[in-house]
């Protein structure tokens, strides 16, 4: 187990559910990666990449809804600027993408 974060600690994390609307073989990165654009309804479009090479083909993705955290500070991965995180599950083999059980607006926050 982490460490015990209080109420306030996890209040600043922003989940919110985005619609996949492009995704781009990612090269450059060091371990195999896609970019993702992710669009967040009145938020915006974000990106971001993400190592799911293995379990998810591109167009497995696309259009696919999504849960991520979109108030992460911006990082550059190798040549690219990732501005948001995508939120999974991780054993020691794999990633599997959290995903609302039903369609839902693009920006709706997760609580």
């Amino acid at each position: 187990m982490s460490e015990t974060i209080s109420f306030e600690d996890f209040s600043k994390i922003d989940l919110r559910v985005g619609t996949i609307i492009e995704v781009k073989d990612f090269p450059e990165a060091r371990n195999p990666a896609y970019q993702l654009t992710i669009d967040f309804g009145d938020i915006g479009v974000k990106k971001t990449s993400a190592q799911i090479t293995t379990l998810y083909s591109k167009e497995d993705l696309l259009g696919q809804q999504i849960v991520a955290n979109i108030n992460f500070k911006k990082k550059q991965i190798a040549n690219f600027m990732s501005e948001c995180l995508v939120v999974g599950a991780v054993d020691s083999e794999k990633v599997i993408l959290l995903s609302p059980e039903e369609e839902l607006p693009n920006g709706t926050p997760v609580r």
